[in-house]
């Protein structure tokens, strides 16, 4: 599995970003994908999650509300739209895959990892 994020870039708070992830050489043992991010000077932290069969969705407080996560299982593409930025979601972004039918928050749940994207929010 290969997965390629892409739409980072600066914009100033209460913008909107739209990142994109697409995976190649997925297969049926691919069941959830997600969402992380990593700030200088911290863990890489959990933002959101999509089974691949669209069934469950789950965020993370600090971007419930704010944040979407879909997915074009036609492109093998996930997307996360991001709304309202705020300053502290400046991080990069990075798009993995898990092959847990029940993966959720944890990072090390996750098998796949893309190269991240920065996001820079402006204040």
């Amino acid at each position: 599995v290969q997965l390629q994020a892409s739409g980072g870039g600066l914009v100033q708070a209460g913008g909107s970003l739209r990142l994109s992830c697409v995976a190649s050489g997925l297969t049926f043992r691919t069941f959830v994908m997600a969402w992380f991010r990593q700030a200088p000077g911290n863990e890489r932290e959990f933002v959101a999650a999509i089974r691949w069969s669209g069934s469950k969705i789950s965020y993370a407080d600090s971007v419930r509300g704010r944040f979407t996560i879909s997915r074009d299982s036609a492109k093998n593409t996930v997307t996360l739209q991001m709304n309202s930025l705020k300053p502290e979601d400046t991080a990069v972004y990075y798009c993995a895959a898990s092959s847990l039918e029940g993966a959720t928050s944890t990072r090390e749940e996750y098998d796949y990892w893309g190269q991240g994207t920065q996001v820079t929010v402006s204040s």
